[in-house]
């Protein structure tokens, strides 16, 4: 057995002072304030400090991380981003890969859930096939343009099964209602995130009785339709905003480049505590930075010059989203551990709970990680 003391432990809503973890083999079996629980004789004791703990951060959408591709280097991607506290993570596969790329990347990274570092993969972010290429980087190279075809995308959903959490969509792509059933023939839990669309609100809000639940990096590649030259648009993001069925993906870099500060607290404001996730987004591109972007260190750039993703972790993630809305410590972990979670709708990661998996994190007041659990055994930080 083994007991973390002196923690401040981070809950959904709350924080218990000066409290205790009881973790047996990989489940937490009991925490509360230390007058309510004992530490049994023979415990390991973890000592954390007076830092929280809190419940280890879920990457639901990263394609890299140290500068390794996942598809490419899964268990050296994994150990990086573990040390950075993720104790879940979903890599994403990009609308770049062909049939035959994508079913070997779906197959590698399978492979690597089932050891070493690689047991954080939880499943696969299928940011593709079938998106709009007029919107994201490296659009250059969309490899689907022939349209919709069940003999292309029938393999991939085989392949993947409900290994794929999340299947990224343009809703205005024509037949992607045909692509949208034959997946939840497979999965009818499957979740769908709009993705690089210029859909209208309509086209996005007509897939969510059949599982669209979530916005890719929202208010990032997406359209605006204008109906007048004088008046804005409505689109994707006006849909996400309005719909209480959809979560709210946000790559929160340090200058506010991809979204806003105002934009954050706007979507805060809208959507809510509990429909805001934070991701890392996370990729290996090594574009030259275009002018105007001096100085910027968390971005990457395609050869386009388009903004590629980023090179957070989701400590610094976190991080950037204190800095720039003053969320606090719980709202953090909510937005990058309990809300990714209850989307999946995985019950035993996300939160600290009697029976969940012992995957916790100890960070400080500045979400500096100081200590990392993966089931029940220790991880050695940077």
């Amino acid at each position: 057995m083994k007991a973390i003391v002196n923690a401040n432990i981070v809950l959904y809503n709350s924080i218990i002072f000066d409290g205790v973890i009881l973790i047996e083999n990989d489940r937490i079996i009991d925490f509360g304030e230390k007058s309510n629980i004992k530490v049994p004789s023979g415990a390991v004791v973890i000592n954390a400090k007076g830092n929280y703990a809190a419940p280890g951060f879920i990457d639901l959408h990263t394609h890299s991380s140290g500068g390794k591709w996942f598809f490419e280097e899964p268990e050296a991607a994994s150990a990086y981003i573990l040390k950075h506290g993720v104790t879940s993570v979903f890599p994403a596969l990009y609308y770049n890969m062909d049939q035959a790329e994508f079913l070997k990347g779906i197959r590698d990274l399978k492979a690597a859930s089932k050891q070493g570092a690689g047991r954080i993969i939880e499943g696969i972010y299928m940011e593709g096939p079938y998106l709009n290429p007029k919107y994201g980087c490296d659009a250059a190279n969309y490899k689907w343009n022939e349209g919709v075809l069940k003999e292309k995308y029938q393999p991939l959903i085989d392949e993947v099964g409900e290994f794929a959490k999340v299947w990224c969509i343009a809703p205005e792509v024509e037949n992607i209602e045909n692509f949208v059933d034959d997946v939840r023939v497979m999965d009818p839990n499957a979740v769908f995130s709009v993705a690089h669309s210029e859909a209208t609100p309509y086209q996005v809000l007509d897939l969510v009785p059949k599982g669209l639940k979530l916005a890719t990096h929202h208010t990032n590649a997406t359209g605006d339709l204008p109906k007048y030259p004088e008046c804005r648009g409505v689109c994707v993001d006006e849909a996400v905003n309005y719909s209480d069925d959809i979560y709210a993906e946000l790559i929160v870099d340090s200058k506010g480049i991809h979204v806003d500060p105002f934009m954050l607290k706007l979507v805060l404001k809208i959507k809510g505590k509990d429909k805001v996730i934070l991701i890392s987004d996370a990729c290996v591109f090594d574009g030259p930075i275009p002018p105007g972007y001096d100085g910027v260190t968390d971005i990457n750039f395609d050869f386009d010059g388009q903004i590629a993703g980023s090179k957070l972790t989701m400590d610094v993630a976190c991080q950037n989203m204190m800095k720039h809305t003053g969320s606090g410590i719980c709202d953090l972990f909510k937005f990058a551990a309990y809300n990714p979670a209850k989307l999946l709708n995985i019950s035993d990661i996300g939160s600290i709970g009697v029976g969940n998996r012992a995957n916790i994190v100890i960070v400080d007041d500045k979400i500096n990680v100081k200590q990392v659990m993966l089931n029940g055994e220790l991880v050695k930080v940077l």
